[in-house]
């Protein structure tokens, strides 16, 4: 079964100010926590089009978001052909263009899929070295791990996981490989341990955190498709619609953050000005200034929500 707690679930339906009539997009719908509570506030000529590339997730939807089907339209896809996606749901256009009233981004991997000892996500237990989202998809944690070269390796840890071991790291891993493949996660565990000096691994909790979040993002080509799909979310929303966004690393946070600063409106007429002339203004306004964390109450709930950051920004 497919359990899931959805972090900062509240706030973010909340932020996308939910129209009874409108046209929202769940990019992330992982255990379809944001999906129900985002489907109960529509009405019946409301639109919901959840996404996600899990089998099991989009399977276990089927069930979570039964009484809402008629109002739900669940679509395998990774977020980054969110444009396609819409253009092929008439609902969703005006002018022949997708124009939604709100889109959500619940970014990382689930709970269920850490849970779940054989997707090799999770680094407490042995299986396989998978780690993709979609298996349907080539690339593996296995793949880069016996088959990249020791730089690139380094600089993904380095990179994705802000591992300052990873060329230690990437190094055991070579010498490894050169033996036999490395073939569980359990193996890698022990090899990421070898890598960091043994007062390192005395602190900042477990050691091969940072390196299997690094490969997760790599084999799923996380960043590169949570910027894409920025890109589109905001030519995507109609005037007034919102698009809110939960991180939960550094990495995807800096990323939100600089493209919300980047279409954010720039007016550098002088404030003494009745009107803008300059015409520079952006495509966004901010919504939260800072962004938005769990609380205390949550954080007892899960703890897996403490690193959450939730921002939102709405199309002029």
């Amino acid at each position: 079964m497919f359990h899931h707690v959805t972090v900062l679930k509240e706030e973010s339906v909340e932020g996308l100010h939910i129209k009874p009539d409108g046209v929202y997009v769940d990019c992330t719908m992982g255990g379809a926590g944001h999906s129900s509570l985002i489907a109960s506030k529509l009405g019946p000529n409301g639109l919901l089009i959840a996404l996600d590339q899990d089998d099991v997730a989009l399977a276990n939807a089927q069930t979570v978001l039964a009484p809402y089907l008629d109002r739900v339209k669940i679509v395998k896809s990774n977020f980054r052909d969110l444009e396609q996606v819409l253009m092929n749901e008439p609902r969703a256009l005006r002018d022949g263009k997708p124009q939604v009233d709100g889109i959500l981004f619940d970014l990382g991997v689930s709970s269920p899929q850490l849970d779940d000892g054989e997707r090799g996500f999770s680094y407490h237990q042995d299986a396989e070295l998978d780690m993709r989202m979609d298996r349907t998809t080539e690339l593996t944690a296995k793949t880069i791990v016996n088959e990249w070269a020791p730089e690139r390796i380094a600089k993904i840890l380095f990179e994705y996981g802000e591992e300052k071991f990873s060329r230690r790291i990437a190094g055991v891993i070579a010498e490894a490989r050169t033996k036999g493949p490395i073939e569980t996660t359990g193996e890698l565990v022990e090899l990421i341990k070898e890598g960091i000096p043994a007062a390192a691994r005395r602190t900042g909790g477990h050691p091969a955190k940072r390196s299997f979040q690094a490969l997760r993002i790599a084999v799923n080509d996380e960043l590169g498709a949570f910027e894409e799909a920025l890109e589109q979310s905001v030519r995507c929303l109609a005037p007034e619609g919102r698009v809110a966004v939960i991180t939960f690393h550094s990495l995807e946070d800096r990323i939100c953050k600089q493209f919300f600063v980047k279409n954010v409106e720039k007016c550098t007429c002088p404030p003494a000005f009745p009107m803008c002339v300059c015409d520079k203004s952006g495509d966004l306004k901010l919504v939260t200034r800072k962004p938005i964390i769990p609380s205390e109450n949550e954080l007892e709930v899960n703890q897996r929500a403490r690193s959450a950051k939730l921002r939102i920004a709405e199309k002029l």
